[in-house]
């Protein structure tokens, strides 16, 4: 089984993740924070992943400490549910339209972790989300799952359409790579490793 269960504790956040990486979508998304729920929830749906997140956090203070450490506890069970990474895809791309903002995503479960974040998108809030907080998500997902991660706007002026393209497509990318490939039964590398 592909699944994962993990737990961090500190003096800001609480938040505890459960994924499956061989789902249908379903998700239970719970972080206190309306945008960011409806964000996860998307990115769950078309990454066909079952992923379950209750998350605690300073929301007195502001919403980064929650959306960061959401990022950095989901990366750390993707990390776990891929395991070795036999016989998957690995790599993922996806062109998202969400009506005037259309985003690329590109990204390889290659185990050397790095972001690429070209999404001009003017500053301001989406709900109690701060715009510039995706990038902080998807930065700290990619250092712990060990993903390199590319996401680039090609279009757009609505923060919504543009951060809701940005999740799903960034969920459709993943969903395709971590697909299994019966064609052969190792590591999709010419090193043999990742």
């Amino acid at each position: 089984m592909r699944e994962a269960c993990v737990e961090r504790k500190t003096k800001e956040t609480e938040i505890l993740v459960r994924l499956n990486l061989d789902g249908t979508g379903e998700s239970y998304i719970k972080t206190g924070i309306g945008f960011f729920d409806h964000m996860l929830t998307a990115f769950a749906k078309f990454a066909y992943l079952d992923l379950s997140i209750e998350a605690k956090g300073d929301l007195e203070v502001d919403a980064h400490h929650t959306i960061e450490d959401c990022g950095i506890v989901t990366g750390q069970a993707l990390r776990e549910a891929c395991g070795d990474k036999v016989g998957i895809e690995r790599l993922g791309e996806a062109l998202l339209p969400m009506d005037e903002a259309l985003i690329q995503v590109a990204l390889d479960l290659s185990n050397r972790p790095f972001l690429v974040w070209d999404v001009d998108c003017s500053d301001g809030m989406v709900g109690e989300f701060p715009v510039e907080m995706a990038e902080e998500f998807f930065r700290a997902l990619a250092v712990h799952s060990g993903l390199t991660l590319h996401v680039i706007k090609r279009s757009g002026k609505n923060r919504h359409h543009i951060l809701e393209a940005a999740f799903k497509g960034v969920g459709r990318a993943l969903g395709l790579a971590l697909r299994q490939n019966n064609r052969y039964s190792g590591i999709l590398s010419t090193k043999g490793v990742l």
